[in-house]
């Protein structure tokens, strides 16, 4: 698992993974929102049942393998991959190696880590433990564990399910990174979050926590006296003949069991460690295909639990979320799905209730292939046209179109997408992630070459920009134009300004030896020499009203506030330390730029003069 990752998914919570490339996380699912990656699902007229067996029979196989080998052959993807209708596998093969170092190959009896799929498991048991008058999901949490704080009073055991209960997640802490390889129990799992304070009330609001599933792992073992690796093997794994499946653990020799890898620039990796007593309940899990493959059709078909507990489980109560899935109709078709990611793999499972339909990617290299693959193939099989990145069309579109795109657009509270020119080249970058270049495919239509995701822009009656359209995973995700760029890239501030040392007023000083600060195309820039001979270089795309990330800059961020030809920076870094705030004034012909306050701990003012070139 990843902190960082973490924290931004629990942050984007519908964004899931948007715009990036999926980094190990347990949590790493939900798309959510940020949450991981939602499946695709094409819409399609009704079927009969003889209808629906005929399509599924002409199913072009040999696309669906074209899609999946498009992310094997970038090296995005390695794993196997199952579609199914009912008990009918209509496609199913592996690609790349369950180890490297060995040249072995993933094939259908290779075992996967399932990451936080393992929620729908821990919530099956939940209900079973229900059905057996063992508890209710109405119950008060305090009532079976008597020694829990006042502020989960009001807490009960279907918050935890459906991720309302205002527990924070630990893995979003800023020690989780720490702690991944360090062996731990559910009681001290649970002492982790157990004194933070809620987020929320209980039901008042979603936000995806693997402190819930946790916390059902603990209550199940205190409720039924079993071990949770024990109760999903005795009351689901060897009922239903799931043998390869089970509880991870990283002392026993397990057999066909994976090793996982990381993508880095140089190629794949072995992934980083984590002890699997941490993920416990919320995803510590591993299983094969056909396991899940039984584990769906047991599910959906009654074998598992009763109707109405799978009712309850699928039925969502706020942001589509039920008990342990996603439940959601892309185009008009109901879909149960979620994914999964953790060190060293990356999980997606979508089972479609309308035509039986069952789609399973298991990946053992971490990144956002399984989703975007789980699509594509559910989306051929439906009927839909599903194109490739490489076989996406770029074509040129002019300066002044795209400079009316750039600006922010609010996908999710808090969360940006900032869209930016530097020349001709045209960016975009999701809040606390890199900024990626976007090609055209039309002069509203565009497409990035690192993730397969799409922007299309939209405009009112008056052809103003009001909307950007994010396209990934099979979602369409609209995030609304909240600010303009900032007018430093235009009117009196436009072009290149260089520094008057006669002019300006340092303390403490000392002067930079140089420094040019250019505006244009919606990005400033700073470059130069300071007074101990080092060589600077940063930039940013102010955006009114919202912090950016200061490239070249650490882990600086910039404010911007303008007032007609009067502009306020407002610096801090990612503690919220601030380190000064920055007036500029321009006449049109002569710049200065005076900085206050403290920075780096030191108190600060600076009158900096600059003369436009």
């Amino acid at each position: 698992m990843n902190s960082n990752v973490e924290g931004t998914i629990a942050a984007v919570q519908n964004a899931h993974e948007t715009l990036v490339t999926m980094m190990p996380s347990f949590l790493v699912d939900r798309r959510l929102s940020a949450n991981r990656v939602l499946v695709a699902v094409a819409s399609m007229l009704l079927l009969d049942a003889w209808a629906c067996s005929y399509a599924f029979a002409q199913a072009p196989v040999d696309r669906m393998d074209q899609i999946v080998g498009s992310y094997s052959d970038s090296h995005q993807f390695m794993g196997s991959v199952l579609v199914a209708q009912g008990d009918k596998v209509v496609f199913e093969k592996s690609y790349g190696d369950a180890n490297l170092e060995w040249n072995i190959p993933d094939d259908s009896l290779t075992k996967f880590r399932i990451g936080s799929m393992t929620k729908q498991f821990t919530a099956a048991s939940i209900l079973l433990l229900e059905e057996r008058g063992k508890l209710s999901t109405d119950d008060y949490l305090k009532k079976y564990m008597p020694d829990a704080p006042a502020a989960w009073n009001k807490i009960t055991i279907y918050n935890l399910l459906t991720h309302t209960s205002g527990i924070p997640s630990f893995t979003s802490f800023p020690d989780y990174r720490t702690s991944e390889a360090t062996p731990t129990t559910p009681k001290a799992l649970v002492d982790r979050f157990r004194d933070k304070p809620l987020e929320f009330q209980p039901g008042e609001k979603w936000n995806y926590s693997n402190s819930g599933y946790v916390l059902l792992g603990y209550l199940l073992e205190k409720i039924s006296g079993q071990t949770y690796p024990d109760f999903v093997t005795e009351n689901i794994f060897k009922p239903l003949g799931m043998k390869d499946s089970g509880y991870d653990s990283n002392s026993p020799v397990i057999l066909h069991r994976a090793s996982g890898y990381s993508p880095s620039p140089n190629g794949p990796v072995n992934s980083g460690y984590i002890d699997m007593t941490v993920p416990f309940s919320a995803g510590a899990l591993y299983s094969t295909t056909h396991d899940l493959l039984i584990w769906e059709q047991a599910l959906y078909g009654g074998k598992v639990l009763s109707a109405a507990s799978v009712k309850k489980m699928t039925t969502p109560y706020k942001e589509n979320y039920g008990c342990g899935l996603m439940i959601t109709s892309p185009k008009g078709h109901l879909q149960y799905e979620h994914g999964g990611g953790i060190e060293g793999f990356n999980t997606e499972m979508a089972y479609y209730p309308d035509d039986k339909l069952t789609v399973i990617v298991l990946a053992n290299l971490n990144g956002g292939a399984p989703g975007d693959i789980a699509g594509k193939l559910a989306a051929v099989v439906h009927g839909e046209k599903v194109m490739l990145q490489s076989e996406r069309k770029e074509i040129k579109v002019p300066h002044e179109i795209l400079a009316k795109y750039v600006g922010s657009y609010e996908l999710a509270p808090s969360i940006f997408i900032t869209m930016s020119l530097d020349g001709d080249q045209f960016f975009t970058q999701l809040t606390g992630q890199p900024k990626f270049e976007v090609f055209a495919e039309t002069e509203k239509d565009f497409f990035l070459k690192v993730v397969d995701a799409q922007l299309t822009f939209e405009m009112d009656g008056q052809g103003k920009v009001t909307d950007l359209v994010l396209h990934q995973n099979g979602r369409d995700q609209t995030a609304k134009r909240t600010n303009a760029p900032s007018a430093q890239s235009s009117g009196p501030f436009e072009g290149k300004w260089v520094f008057n040392a006669g002019k300006s007023n340092f303390s403490p000083g000392p002067f930079p030896k140089s420094e040019t600060l250019t505006f244009a195309n919606g990005t400033t820039t700073v470059e130069g020499v300071n007074g101990q001979g080092q060589s600077f270089l940063f930039s940013f795309t102010p955006v009114l009203g919202q912090a950016v990330h200061v490239n070249g800059g650490g882990d600086l961020t910039v404010e911007t506030k303008e007032s007609g030809t009067t502009v306020e920076h407002t610096w801090s870094d990612s503690s919220g330390t601030s380190h000064g705030i920055g007036v500029i004034s321009t006449d049109g012909k002569t710049m200065r730029y005076e900085l206050t306050g403290a920075r780096w701990g030191n108190p600060v003012h600076e009158v900096s003069v600059f003369e436009k070139q």
